[in-house]
Order: C-alpha cells, then structure tokens, then sequence
C-alpha cells in the first residue's frame, strides 16, 4: 500500500464537500472508501482505529461478518488494494468528517480480502 497523490486528490475533494454538512454518506465514487464522523475532533489514526476496530466480526472461513460491520476493516485489509489517499476536514457545525479512498477497491462479493 502507497500513498497515491490522485486518490488523495479525490478524497480532498469529497472531504471539503461535505464540510457544509458533515453527512455520514459514501462519495459513490470509483474507489473503495471508508469514511468517519465525530461530533468533535477526530484524528485519523481514531478513524483508522474504528475500522480496524471491526476485526473480531470478520470471520475468515465464511468469509463474512458475524455479529455486526466488518467491511470498513476488509476495506482496509483487501490485499489488491494498493493506492491510498485520506483527506479530514472540519465541518462548519464544528464536526470531523474523514475519508480514505483504495484503489482498486475492494469487499468484491465471494472474495476473500486476504
């Protein structure tokens, strides 16, 4: 995984739109993504930490989540996935918004991350 300064442009860019409302949704752009929000300052190790968080409900040999969310965490971990840019910006209200984006994406149904 390397930083990529294109996906990073993109991640910047959706970032800053959302600044006005801080909206929890998904860019629908064409990268996987991975995105937070907090009602203070979040930092983007706590954003990654969330994901990664999601581990002990992945279960690799059903290949799914059990017990809750699991794939901002296969996101992080999808092993095809090898350019990534991240952009935070603090919302006008005050709030955190992130955003990661990996390129290619990853979760492809029936495919395992790693």
């Amino acid at each position: 995984m390397r930083w990529d300064e294109k996906v990073a442009t993109y991640a910047r860019d959706y970032a800053n739109k959302r600044k006005g409302d801080c909206r929890l949704m998904h860019s629908s752009g064409p990268y996987g993504e991975n995105i937070a929000w907090s009602s203070g300052d979040l930092s983007a190790k706590g954003a990654v930490d969330l994901w990664v968080g999601e581990k002990p409900r992945y279960n690799y040999n059903s290949n799914s989540c059990v017990g809750g969310e699991c794939r901002h965490y296969t996101q992080v971990v999808w092993r095809n996935s090898v350019r990534l840019g991240c952009a935070k910006v603090r919302c006008t209200n005050g709030s955190t918004f992130i955003t990661c984006n990996y390129d290619p994406p990853g979760n492809y149904p029936n495919q395992r991350p790693y």
